[in-house]
């Protein structure tokens, strides 16, 4: 009976500190964040779509957390500048970056000092396909038109993208890469300033995606030749897909949210509550809506599984097209 009595002793004694080592371990798992304003580094100039997700996205979420949240615009490089930043910046979870596929697509050029296994996948919010956009008064009424065109001028045609490396880059050259184009390509330091420069008459089209130039296609100033999606886009009725011309390409984009690789996951648990909650409300989802943006919303296991699937895609595509930086 003794040894019963020790037996049961030890047993509570066990169980008493199992039980304080749960309630400490709860303790610690209440992080206390964010201590200060959380920081959205928008790796693109300002009114370009990547920009006007993340500033939306921000607004609706302002309400999520206890202290206020900053967009800040840090360009260069295609992207590259803003997001190695990102990638460096301290893993407290108050710098966020809203990156981009050119997450995956710089580093396959040798463009970029990072991976995407620099970053912490937060949250994904949006995808977008390329769409070849011209001046409504162009020449070309058609992308065959349009196409036909810089086959028998090699290198007249001036095409605008987000910069060298970036997805609107490798956008037009799958198009050169399907039809035997061959396009002059201008880099800008994100889709805003192509499109200005299109408007402006500078180049004579731009791959950036549907949102990126849907409001002065309303207006009659663009128009859009084709779209490189599996369908037709909704807003777009009336624009044919690559694919149902015989052009078998379908490239687009993402953004979403991450954070350095070391951040404690208590940290980027909070960060998605957050932001998921803002991605649900009916003025982000009406904000994507009337902004012809595509809503797309992934948690981070789903957005990394995305980010390694992409950065197959387009290592493969980028050697095939000898566009890796030697």
């Amino acid at each position: 009976m003794k040894k019963f009595g020790v037996l049961a002793v030890l047993l509570l004694f066990t169980f008493s500190i199992l039980a304080g080592c749960q309630s400490q371990g709860g303790k610690e798992a209440k992080v206390n964040f964010p201590e200060k304003a959380i920081e959205i580094i928008v790796p693109y100039a300002a009114g370009g779509g990547t920009d006007a997700v993340a500033r939306a996205l921000a607004d609706a979420a302002k309400d999520s957390f206890s202290k206020p949240i900053a967009v800040v615009n840090k360009t260069g490089g295609g992207g590259a500048v803003g997001m190695a930043e990102g990638a460096k910046a301290k893993a407290d979870g108050h710098t966020v970056t809203m990156v981009t596929v050119e997450l995956v697509t710089l580093p396959n050029m040798g463009l970029a000092p990072f991976t995407y296994n620099d970053f912490k996948p937060i949250i994904q919010v949006n995808a977008d396909p390329s769409a070849l956009t011209v001046k409504a008064d162009a020449p070309w009424k058609t992308a065959e038109e349009f196409l036909n065109y810089a086959k028998a001028n090699p290198g007249k045609v001036k095409v605008g993208n987000s910069g060298a490396g970036a997805i609107w880059h490798l956008a037009a050259a799958a198009i050169e890469d399907k039809t035997g184009a061959k396009f002059n390509h201008v880099p800008f330091d994100g889709a805003a300033p192509a499109v200005t420069a299109l408007l402006g008459g500078h180049i004579d089209a731009v791959t950036v995606s549907p949102a990126e130039v849907a409001s002065h296609v309303k207006s009659g100033q663009l128009k859009i030749l084709a779209v490189a999606s599996e369908k037709r886009l909704e807003q777009f009725p009336d624009v044919p897909t690559f694919k149902e011309l015989g052009i078998d390409v379908v490239v687009g984009t993402w953004r979403g949210l991450a954070v350095p690789k070391d951040t404690p996951d208590e940290i980027v648990s909070i960060l998605y509550d957050g932001f998921k909650k803002a991605a649900e409300k009916d003025s982000f989802k009406e904000f994507m809506k009337n902004a012809g943006l595509g809503l797309e919303v992934k948690d981070g296991k789903e957005f990394l599984e995305r980010m390694k699937n992409d950065n197959e895609l387009f290592a493969k595509l980028i050697n095939s097209l000898g566009l890796a930086k030697k």
